[in-house]
């Protein structure tokens, strides 16, 4: 092989090798920062249907976007139907729609529990839920 294919490949091993290194160690230096990090909480809610209709899902996934998203601290929204692909023995499929939301802090959460937003989505939905589930949860950023 001449000198110049060489050389190149030589080079761009050892970049590989370098950047390698980098990455382990900055990705070893923020999961030891993100451990003193105050958790996100991540609140999950399972709604169960009375209409579990395609139209009775939309318009609770359509509620959950008008009244759950742009809350003060919300870090993720996502308002989704469950997945007729997904059928595996250890799917649960007793539910219609998911809702999920993480914030930035156990302060932002109770705030969003309090807001008046999210008490007239209740109201104005309780009566279409048969079952709820609500699965909260503290992650490392």
């Amino acid at each position: 092989m001449p000198k110049s294919l060489v050389r190149p490949a030589v080079w761009a091993a050892g970049l590989t090798a370098v950047l390698s290194v980098v990455a382990f160690t900055n990705w070893g230096f923020t999961m030891a920062a993100d451990a003193k990090a105050e958790p996100h909480i991540v609140h999950n809610v399972f709604f169960a249907l009375n209409d579990n209709s395609a139209a009775g899902k939309q318009k609770l996934v359509d509620a959950c976007k008008t009244y759950l998203t742009n809350h003060e601290g919300t870090v993720y929204f996502s308002a989704g139907v469950v997945s007729d692909k997904l059928t595996r023995p250890v799917n649960d499929r007793e539910w219609d729609v998911g809702l999920h939301i993480v914030f930035k802090t156990m302060a932002d959460h109770d705030r969003y529990q309090d807001h008046p937003r999210h008490t007239k989505f209740i109201d104005e939905n309780k009566a279409s839920w048969k079952k709820v589930r609500v699965f909260d949860s503290e992650v490392l950023p």
